[in-house]
């Protein structure tokens, strides 16, 4: 009997080919530190990290090669700001785009090429974007602001780090073909984006140009991970030569089979609604039922909208995960 092989029943899905067997099955974010620390009150055995037991579900491993361009320097607090202004950019330009990081980046390749050649693993690479690394540094609120006070920063920045991301990408693709390449933004929320259609334009969209034709000469895919309600977004993204989208949150409303008839050949994955797994069985059986039309019909893998939350039971969990198999094979019959 055949070994199922997740990398390749991947490209099958995002292809829109049949996939043998079942769907990829995968948790992109994996679970916050508090659930997983309840699982462990709950009979969880202590000593496992993340990858033992992503194992102990038999879930298809999903690892990603980050790259960081800025990873000495932290904010004060969440969404505070490290830098106020352009000389604020110059005093910290030694911490920022470290080729030890690129280093860093083809040493993580190195250490899953071969699982990935022989099919055992999904391989993606997380590229900081341009909304949100100009965000990390200078603060959720002067970011913001940035746009119409310092948008020549912005630039400067966008393109600093496009520049880098090439490099780092170009580091990685000599040592494997990813997957996919995807982009950390979370430029929207739940009542839609956080910029205009002209702020993307004229901010985002020359610098996805100098990464994003790179990626797909090489045949890989490129995605967005944006939060919140990405509807709106999604004709821009196309524009701008995006593939696929994540993680599609079913809280802020979005409908992924509203998307999949809007735009019938978007790569998706996500959407399986968090919140419905503390109510048990009956609840995540019919948010299943919500996705398995788009499942069906290919170029969509489902997963967990974000990190699975704290008030999850174990018990509920291996109720989702028994369900999870049982759709992604309903799917795959299509």
């Amino acid at each position: 009997m055949k070994t199922y092989n997740p990398r390749e029943q991947y490209h099958n899905l995002i292809n829109f080919r049949k996939v043998e067997g079942r769907l990829p099955m995968v948790e992109w974010a994996a679970w916050w530190d508090q659930t997983t620390n309840r699982w462990k009150e709950e009979g969880l055995p202590q000593h496992m990290n993340t990858e033992e037991i992503l194992r102990h579900f038999q879930l298809d491993e999903f690892p990603c090669v980050f790259v960081w361009p800025d990873k000495e320097l932290h904010a004060p607090y969440h969404g505070g700001a490290i830098i106020e202004d352009e000389a604020g950019y110059e005093a910290i330009m030694h911490n920022l785009y470290p080729e030890g990081c690129i280093k860093y980046a083809a040493e993580q390749a190195e250490a899953i090429a071969e699982r990935q050649a022989r099919g055992e693993v999904i391989v993606r690479v997380w590229l900081d974007g341009f909304f949100w690394f100009p965000r990390k540094l200078l603060g959720i609120e002067n970011h913001l602001y940035a746009f119409y006070d310092q948008p020549e920063l912005l630039h400067r920045m966008a393109s600093d780090l496009a520049d880098f991301n090439l490099r780092a990408l170009e580091a990685i693709f000599n040592v494997l073909t990813p997957d996919m390449v995807g982009f950390a933004e979370d430029m929207s929320y739940n009542n839609g984006p956080m910029l205009s259609h002209e702020n993307f334009i004229e901010f985002l969209k020359p610098y996805y140009a100098k990464i994003v034709p790179y990626v797909k000469s090489k045949g890989v895919t490129a995605w967005v991970d944006t939060d919140g309600d990405v509807t709106q977004m999604i004709p821009w993204l196309l524009d701008a030569d995006i593939d696929g989208i994540f993680p599609l949150e079913r809280q802020a409303g979005v409908d992924v089979a509203k998307i999949r008839k809007d735009h019938p050949t978007l790569l998706m994955f996500g959407a399986y609604d968090k919140m419905c797994m503390k109510k048990g069985e009956a609840a995540m059986r019919a948010e299943f039922e919500r996705l398995l039309p788009v499942m069906k019909g290919g170029g969509f893998m489902p997963s967990v909208d974000h990190q699975t939350p704290p008030d999850v039971s174990l018990e509920n969990y291996g109720i989702y995960r028994r369900l999870f198999e049982e759709y992604c094979i309903k799917a795959a019959e299509r």
